[in-house]
């Protein structure tokens, strides 16, 4: 019976020797000590870890430091190829962080590690990949808090974000990074002072000075809002958002909008409410409560009344909708359409299409076509011509009701 009992109990040894998992945060060194979360025993290692080190290593004697006002270095406890491991309820893993070296602050619960790297684990698998020169690592069961230069990487992915703090909520599904935040990708590269990442639906949420770039298309987006659905490669912004359009390296376009969608995959963007598409070449400014820019094909549409201002020649166009493509410089515009010249020469019609590199405009429908100086009035179904030379030819249809109709006003004092 004896014997018994000291085999169960020499396993039962064996057992603490080599170190159970708790589902509770915890810490062990590679040199085979293990730590109890429980911190009774913790003066007993303490004094057991100062008496071996003062038998092994001799030092000169120095004079006794005063007991009333304790240093830091007294809560202090340095380990040598530390791992700090966090178990869910069912015994997966949920984060595991191995350092050289750590010194672990026995109140706060705080290991200043040195060349730390490890994993997070969502669902019992990797979601990110860890590391960094030093940091500050605390846990309580319920996060993980890293703070120094940090490098936290999506194997899944191949996504990369480095910060100075990074905290992981397991049980909420977030990792959350942030103080001089940069995040690159092969698809994107942005900069923000914090970003949250749902591990699961990988989406991330930058926030605050929002500056983010894409390869193809080649963009630049400024606002303090985006959001990036990584698989489905797309970006949300539900705030004033400003983007710029490059082509070999040189600005091509730019747009605002108090809110944005940007299908990086078709590569089409649309901004509402309260939209304007800035155009360099031609130089013209396109404003809507919403516009839906196909960057790849280089055109802009839009089912809301738009607006359309070209500076070269002063033009202002108005209709219900309109269809620009810019390869062609050629803009359609339907319903309610209104062009006013800078000498307030007007051309009303149903629909109009405005050859931009012929400065020549075509319209059908309900034509009213008025000038100002001299003063004069023309009616019909068609129209052709040019608004800034004043050049308009205005025909009727082919029966007697569609025929021109010319109204001539006479100056007055004549």
């Amino acid at each position: 019976m004896q014997h018994s009992q000291a085999r169960e109990n020499g396993r039962q040894d064996g057992k603490h020797q080599r170190g159970i998992k708790h589902h509770s945060p915890h810490f062990y060194s590679f040199l085979g000590l293990t730590l109890p979360n429980n911190w009774f025993y913790l003066p007993l290692i303490l004094c057991l870890g100062l008496c071996l080190s003062s038998c092994g290593n001799p030092s000169p004697t120095k004079s006794k430091p005063d007991s009333s006002y304790p240093k830091d270095d007294d809560t202090k406890v340095t380990f040598f190829g530390i791992v700090f491991e966090q178990f869910d309820e069912v015994g997966r893993p949920v984060w595991k962080v191995k350092a050289k070296e750590a010194k672990y602050t026995t109140d706060k619960q705080v290991g200043q590690a040195d060349s730390p790297e490890g994993e997070l684990y969502q669902d019992g698998k990797v979601v990110y990949q860890i590391k960094a020169e030093k940091a500050n690592i605390k846990q309580d069961g319920k996060q993980l808090f890293l703070q120094g230069k940090i490098v936290a990487t999506d194997p899944r992915n191949g996504i990369v974000f480095k910060a100075n703090e990074l905290e992981w909520r397991p049980q909420e599904d977030l990792l959350i990074v942030r103080n001089q935040l940069n995040g690159s990708h092969k698809q994107l590269q942005a900069v923000a002072q914090e970003a949250k990442i749902k591990t699961r639906e990988q989406r991330v949420e930058f926030s605050q000075g929002v500056v983010a770039k894409s390869r193809d298309p080649q963009l630049q987006m400024r606002t303090e809002h985006l959001m990036w659905h990584i698989k489905e490669e797309k970006l949300f912004s539900d705030r004033p958002i400003q983007i710029e359009r490059y082509k070999d390296n040189k600005i091509t376009a730019r747009g605002d909008g108090n809110a944005a969608e940007i299908n990086l995959k078709t590569q089409i963007a649309t901004l509402k409410p309260q939209a304007k598409l800035e155009l360099v070449s031609p130089p013209m400014q396109v404003t809507s409560n919403s516009i839906t820019w196909n960057i790849n094909k280089e055109n802009i549409t839009t089912n809301s009344p738009i607006r359309i201002f070209q500076a070269a020649e002063n033009v202002t166009v108005t209709a219900n909708q309109g269809k620009m493509n810019i390869p062609e410089n050629t803009v359609y515009l339907t319903g309610n359409v209104n062009a006013v010249g800078q000498r307030s020469q007007s051309l009303k019609s149903n629909q109009l299409t405005w050859y931009l590199d012929k400065k020549l405009l075509e319209a059908q429908g309900n034509i009213i076509y008025r000038q100002i100086e001299p003063k004069l009035t023309f009616q019909g179904e068609t129209a052709v011509g040019n608004l800034e030379t004043e050049n308009i030819v205005v025909k009727g249809g082919n029966s007697s009701e569609s025929r021109v109709v010319t109204e001539i006003i006479p100056q007055e004092g004549r």
